[in-house]
């Protein structure tokens, strides 16, 4: 495991994580939202064993990654995933994406259609512009008034998250089901072991560490435009959604397998936002073979 603090032409700096097969074909993990490049052991070792090379970032304003300053998108991202590509020496590579992670994984393939090669997207938030779909329906109430907030503007969104979000990012792990609340169904509290919750517990800490900028960022990103259109990947896709889902609900699966040509749809009906990363192997099979790597 290899960490550093890779600067970006802007100035930044952004902190990466490197696990997996150190000789492996690059694999570029897009955590969910909020996040921090934390090492997890299943994650290693699903990578480790399909010969790949784990590469993952704390997004702009999460852990020790500076944040950024004025307005940004999500393809904007992208420029931070060519930056932390080049400094660890990957000319191709496959990419997924965790639920706020999606619409990066996305961009990648939208973006870089000549170095990567497949993209899932996983429990993956669909364009808050998206025609014919209700966006916040179906989502748990923490996230409806939350997005609430992020559409009322920055000030109010901060103040929201500050009061409402920070308690949820700082509660120790043991606790960290009843922070969640509403935002678990059942199957995705089932799913949250210990060792499951002390990873989330790190990532939430470590993505605390500057407050709430990050989260701040990354939800005000999201009631915009991408800043790329959905219709231009050319790249294998698949998107991996479960119907028990409280955060991203189903209908946004749905409308992505829909919306992006050729994606391979995965809509499972006993799975939640959290319950369905237990299938990460599977997940990176698919990928390796979208690839044409084996």
């Amino acid at each position: 495991m290899t960490t550093m603090q890779v600067p970006t032409p802007d100035g930044r700096e952004l902190e990466v994580l490197v696990e997996g097969d150190e000789d492996g074909f690059p694999f570029f993990l897009h955590s969910g939202s909020p996040t921090a490049a934390v090492a997890y052991p299943p994650y290693d070792r699903a990578a480790r064993e399909r010969g790949l090379r784990l590469i993952t970032c704390s997004r702009p304003g999460y852990g020790a990654s500076s944040p950024r300053t004025g307005d940004h998108v999500v393809a904007d991202d992208v420029t931070d995933v060519v930056t932390v590509l080049d400094a660890v020496g990957a000319s191709e590579f496959v990419t997924l994406g965790h639920s706020g992670g999606g619409p990066r994984a996305l961009a990648c393939a939208a973006l870089l259609p000549g170095r990567c090669l497949a993209a899932t997207s996983l429990a993956g938030v669909a364009p808050r512009d998206a025609a014919g779909l209700d966006w916040p329906a179906g989502m748990a109430e923490e996230n409806q008034a939350e997005y609430a907030a992020a559409a009322a503007g920055h000030a109010a969104y901060d103040a929201h998250l500050t009061a409402e979000a920070l308690p949820m990012l700082t509660a120790p792990a043991a606790e960290l089901a009843e922070a969640l609340g509403g935002l678990l169904t059942d199957v995705d509290r089932a799913s949250l072991d210990p060792s499951y919750a002390a990873y989330l517990a790190e990532v939430f800490h470590r993505a605390a560490e500057q407050g709430v900028v990050g989260m701040r960022d990354d939800g005000l990103v999201m009631m915009q435009p991408w800043g790329f259109d959905l219709a231009a990947v050319r790249v294998p896709v698949a998107v991996w959604q479960g119907d028990l889902d409280a955060m991203v609900p189903p209908a946004h699966g749905r409308w992505l397998a829909e919306h992006v040509a050729g994606a391979r749809a995965h809509l499972l009906p006993d799975e939640g936002h959290l319950s369905i990363t237990a299938r990460m192997g599977e997940m990176l099979d698919e990928l390796v073979a979208m690839a044409g790597l084996r």
